[in-house]
């Protein structure tokens, strides 16, 4: 009797084995692939390097003239200003999140010289916005709408459906994605990124399962078979463990039962190597005739301006002038005088940010294991990581952290102990974005390389005896 738990153990670990293995194999050679080439995805500094510069002396209106002739009201969340619609200045203006808005609210998009609502996108505004995009309109290719394709499945662009596709001349073919809602471009992908992909990260996130009948269920998928895997690979080491003979061996003169060579013994010994591898800015916007001109504005910031922003900070509306570099110039936005947020205003505001005392209030001027920097292709990379930051720490019940940048006041991130457990968990098992092999590449290539072939080893010898298996009632009859 002490031998049926066992009996099952190894029954449970051979038939969801035989099940699983070609997933794990897919998901080892695809996140390889992905450590070079991610995701198709427009970084900030990408959008920002292709947007054209506002010009000074243009007849531009005011936020407050733009939303008078539009007819918005209502306070906003944000403002926009930039040269990102079919090539023209446009302000984008983002509604107050309200009870009853959506996640994904969407920004109306308005005429900076007229003020007139601009009309749906088609495939001429779409070009409009690829041209100058890329910095000329010759031979574009127009290549229709869509709701959603192989490199578009990520819900950060819910609010941009339906997506207008434009291909560019350029040696990489290419493929330009524009809002048919703002018409801003807002993501590119070139051939060898579309072709990786499919071997990478469309087949890794298992994106087979959506835009189809299964998409309701991809989540239940990725989660099912997730938790699938772990199970095979804990009972997959502890029938390692079991089948060892630590102290004395097999008749063969090996420890692993298996014949030295054959597929059985090389699964045996890579599974027991791997197995364990397996706010600042907020509140209402509201502008008025007595605030600064765009004009103004793009001049005090010294001209070369692709985008202007305003978002209340510390209850002032104040202006970001984004002219490509990592760090916009901030400006008031009633006086256009530069802007420097004082560090006592800005450090009792971030002592409020939550109903709890805050215990202690650190500066970041390094990354360390839980505010760093990741490649931009990959999964977490692309976006800003500033330094110098604060880090804010509280005592509430579950320890949170809150990032903010000093220099803008936005809050970068924040995180409780149960996410500081999910980044060792996940990011650092799944990633291993571990700053010190992140700061000595190609360590941290020769790591993962290392790890996953060992895992991807391990899977297809599990594959292919589990096909032998199948086949030997076969052979029987």
């Amino acid at each position: 009797m002490r031998l049926f738990p066992k009996r099952w153990l190894y029954l449970a670990h051979r038939w969801l084995g035989i099940a699983l293995c070609a997933f794990f194999a897919m998901w080892f050679f695809s996140g390889m692939v992905m450590m070079y080439v991610g995701y198709p995805k427009l970084t900030p500094a990408e959008r920002l390097l292709h947007l054209p510069p506002l010009a000074a002396a243009a007849p531009l209106l005011g936020p407050a003239q733009a939303l008078d002739r539009a007819g918005i009201s209502g306070p906003l969340k944000e403002l926009r200003l930039a040269a990102a619609s079919g090539g023209r200045a446009v302000y984008f203006a983002t509604p107050s999140a309200s009870p009853a808005a959506t996640k994904g609210s969407r920004a109306t998009v308005i005429d900076a010289t007229s003020g007139e609502h601009l009309p749906p996108v088609d495939a001429a505004w779409a070009l409009a916005s690829a041209a100058a995009y890329a910095g000329s309109g010759a031979d574009l290719r127009y290549l229709g709408s869509l709701d959603e394709d192989a490199f578009t499945h990520s819900r950060g662009l819910d609010s941009h459906r339906p997506l207008h596709r434009v291909e560019l001349p350029d040696a990489d073919k290419t493929w330009l994605y524009i809002s048919g809602q703002t018409g801003e471009v807002v993501r590119d992908a070139t051939r060898s990124e579309r072709l990786w992909n499919y071997a990478g990260a469309w087949i890794h996130w298992l994106y087979p399962f959506r835009g189809n009948a299964l998409d309701a269920y991809w989540s239940d998928i990725v989660n099912a078979l997730s938790i699938a895997g772990i199970a095979v690979a804990l009972a997959g080491t502890a029938v390692g463990l079991l089948r060892w003979r630590f102290t004395r061996t097999y008749r063969s003169g090996s420890r692993s039962p298996y014949a030295g060579g054959s597929m059985l013994r090389w699964h045996h010994v890579t599974g027991l190597l791997f197995a364990l591898v397996s706010a600042l800015q907020g509140g209402p916007l509201v502008f008025s005739l007595q605030d600064a001109t765009p004009q103004a504005l793009i001049t005090a910031a010294g001209g070369s301006v692709r985008e202007l922003r305003w978002a209340p900070v510390l209850g002032k509306t104040t202006a970001f002038a984004q002219t490509g570099s990592a760090q916009p110039m901030l400006l008031d936005g009633r006086t256009a005088q530069p802007l420097a947020l004082a560090p006592q205003a800005l450090g009792g505001a971030a002592a409020r940010l939550l109903p709890y005392p805050m215990a202690r209030m650190e500066t970041l001027v390094d990354y360390d294991l839980y505010y760093y920097a990741r490649e931009a292709h990959s999964m977490m990379g692309g976006s800003d990581r500033p330094l110098p930051i604060w880090r804010i720490v509280f005592d509430d019940p579950h320890a949170t952290w809150v990032h903010l940048d000093p220099h803008t006041g936005s809050v970068l991130g924040r995180l409780d102990s149960h996410q500081r457990t999910k980044r060792w968990l996940f990011a650092m098992l799944h990633s291993w974005d571990w700053l010190p092999l992140l700061e000595r590449r190609p360590l941290w290539d020769i790591t993962l390389l290392t790890l996953s072939l060992g895992g991807l080893a391990l899977s297809a010898t599990g594959a292919v005896m589990g096909w032998r298996r199948l086949r030997r009632p076969a052979r029987q009859a």
